[in-house]
């Protein structure tokens, strides 16, 4: 499929997910207890009066999430390149909040509308890793630090292919069939990622918030559970979800967060 052709289908696909489930957070992810792992893990950096960029904030979920807990913020700026994703957005915001503390713009990651140093935090979820290539990705992720405010956080939160490999390794044991990286994504590799970022003279800390979490809903439940019997929630990831905001590591957690600091 050429790469406009790609595109053309992604964004339907995003147009489509803003119609069908509104202000679910279905919108971007089936999988609730994961994107409230990534609203904590993102929340820990975020400062009383900073002025938040959440760049691929599909219908406002998350920023409406972080709004709540973070009620002294200067501002939450979301935007996303899908514009039924932004209407709904700016539904849900006209229903519940005044004033301009939180607000959404349609816009493209590889092309920010924002002067240089706009933002304290900028945090990117689930969105870098749709570009089709690592060189793509790099523009994504350049600009995202572009618009940060020397001093100020870059979050990426994303899928990565080494866990993802141990994982599989794991279900092969036991005779599972493999999870799928998508045709939609292209996993980061953190060998790749981390040069990069070192090659910018760039500080970084990971957060490796998903760990016990996927071990347990990506392998454990199916050796304790009938996957047949629970064809969409299966409620035992609730118990991994408990586990995982106590005790976390071991290097299964396909999703990480890597907090970049400029």
């Amino acid at each position: 499929m050429e790469k406009t052709e790609k595109d053309a289908v992604a964004k339907d696909y995003w147009e489509s997910q803003a119609k069908t489930h509104k202000g679910s957070h279905l919108a971007s992810w089936s999988d609730n207890f994961m994107i409230e792992l990534e609203i904590d893990a993102v929340g820990e950096h975020i400062s009383s009066g900073d002025h938040i960029l959440d760049v691929g904030c599909a219908n406002g979920y998350s920023a409406f999430q972080q709004l709540e807990r973070h009620r002294d913020v200067g501002s939450i700026t979301g935007v996303d390149f899908a514009e039924n994703m932004i209407k709904q957005a700016n539904t849900l915001k006209k229903a519940q909040w005044s004033g301009d503390v939180i607000k959404f713009e349609v816009g493209d990651i590889n092309a920010l509308q924002f002067d240089d140093a706009s933002f304290d935090l900028v945090y990117a979820t689930r969105v870098v890793t749709l570009m089709d290539t690592w060189e793509e990705q790099q523009v994504a992720i350049n600009e995202c630090l572009r618009v940060v405010k020397p001093g100020g956080k870059v979050i990426l939160s994303e899928p990565f292919l080494e866990p993802f490999t141990l994982l599989n390794a794991l279900r092969q044991l036991k005779d599972m069939p493999p999870l799928v990286e998508h045709d939609s994504n292209r996993f980061f590799k953190k060998e790749l990622l981390e040069n990069f970022l070192m090659n910018k003279g760039l500080s970084f800390t990971v957060n490796e918030f998903s760990s016990i979490y996927y071990l347990g809903s990506r392998f454990l439940r199916e050796l304790v559970t009938d996957p047949a019997a629970y064809p969409g929630f299966n409620p035992i990831n609730r118990i991994f979800y408990d586990i995982e905001k106590d005790f976390s590591g071991g290097g299964f957690g396909i999703q990480q967060a890597y907090i970049i600091t400029k």
